[in-house]
């Protein structure tokens, strides 16, 4: 899932796992890391990046890449800027971005709170994914839970006006986190939504819902 550090604090809110790729990733990588990767710490012109798009949306924490693929191939429209910290994911995101010949994707890997910090200017995205973040479901690890003040406060930062942030979690405490985050902050409205039609199902949501999990969609609006 997505990794971040909080600037004031430096607790992380990933896990580390194991970086050994597939030779398929790793070939993936070789062949179109110059194509469709980003290098951590360059300023991203959106506009030349992605000169006619109807919106730019940043995902964060794609996992391995297979829901940003199909959402990516269903909205050609759509210009998407997708963040990973765990090389076998960045890999295998590479392989369905030859498969599908997807133009409207690029990779950055990477602290997704650092790079939102230090690459993007404000008020330039249209919309943000978050789908299934790390729960942190131990009381003593609620603290590494991505959604926070601050992180609200950095994506309304970089949103539009009128930009959005969609999430989706499996986590009922999460969903109720969430809730309660966006419900204390003044620049966002919105809430719980249906479970939106062109949101793909993925194996990480299938073993959740095969555990009787209830899948939770939040869509917010930034204000201003």
């Amino acid at each position: 899932m997505e990794r971040h550090e909080t600037q004031e604090s430096g607790i992380k809110s990933f896990r580390l796992r194991g970086k050994r790729m597939t030779r398929a990733q790793n070939a993936a990588l070789i062949r179109s890391w110059g194509r469709f990767g980003i290098k951590f710490g360059t300023s991203i012109d959106l506009d030349n990046l992605f000169p006619d798009a109807k919106e730019v949306i940043v995902e964060i924490g794609f996992g391995m890449g297979d829901a940003t693929a199909e959402i990516a191939k269903a909205h050609p429209e759509n210009g998407y800027i997708a963040i990973e910290v765990h090389p076998p994911g960045i890999g295998k995101m590479l392989s369905l971005i030859e498969e599908h010949e997807l133009t409207n994707v690029y990779i950055i890997e990477g602290d997704a709170i650092e790079i939102l910090q230090t690459m993007f200017a404000d008020h330039c995205i249209n919309g943000f994914h978050l789908f299934f973040p790390d729960p942190w479901p131990k009381l003593k690890h609620n603290k590494r839970r991505i959604v926070n003040a601050e992180f609200l406060a950095l994506i309304h930062q970089k949103l539009k006006s009128g930009g959005y942030i969609k999430i989706a979690t499996d986590w009922v405490p999460y969903a109720e986190w969430i809730r309660d985050a966006f419900s204390a902050s003044v620049d966002f409205i919105g809430g719980e939504v249906a479970r939106p039609d062109w949101r793909p199902y993925t194996k990480f949501e299938g073993k959740g819902l095969a555990k009787d999990h209830r899948v939770s969609d939040f869509h917010y609006v930034a204000k201003g």
